[in-house]
């Protein structure tokens, strides 16, 4: 069965496009996120990673998180590309979720740019915003891809897309 790939309008970009392996792209746009009410962080300094049939991942500075919000934790993983992960609790006015950020503290040479910024999961913070605009959370609990308007799919993440 053939994957059915959503063709852009005006303004858009198919994950279908993305390279594999991962571009890493400055962002000059907007990053906002809320979690338990908090701004916990705002920045106009981030990153994305753009693969094949993932919406973008976005990195954004670790300075530029409320002091107190990220606590780095025990867990870790490994990307092929990026090298070995580790990962964050996020905190805000009395309440943690746990493991809801990831960063690459020795990050393969491609991605040295990523040193120093983690991504979150979408879907356990409150809302997290591109430009103003509310992102919806990549499906799936591995995956932590931000759609917005501007990117189509299919997107890989949910139920059935294990092997894409």
């Amino acid at each position: 069965m053939g994957i059915k790939k959503i063709k852009p309008g005006p303004g858009q970009e198919s994950v279908w496009d993305y390279p594999r392996p991962p571009r890493l792209e400055t962002f000059s746009g907007h990053i906002r996120v809320i979690f338990n009410g908090v701004e916990i962080v705002t920045s106009n300094r981030t990153f994305r990673i753009l693969e094949t049939s993932h919406p973008p991942t976005f990195y954004i500075p670790i300075s530029d998180f409320i002091e107190g919000s990220l606590i780095q934790t025990a867990k870790s993983s490994f990307c092929e590309w990026k090298g070995m992960a580790t990962y964050f609790h996020v905190h805000a006015a009395e309440k943690v979720v746990q493991n809801a950020a990831w960063g690459y503290p020795k990050v393969n040479q491609r991605y040295e740019a990523l040193a120093g910024t983690v991504s979150l999961y979408a879907h356990m913070m409150d809302a997290c915003y591109v430009n103003d605009e509310l992102v919806q959370a990549q499906e799936g609990d591995f995956y932590g891809g931000w759609i917005t308007s501007k990117v189509v799919g299919p997107f890989k993440g949910g139920a059935g897309t294990w092997g894409w």
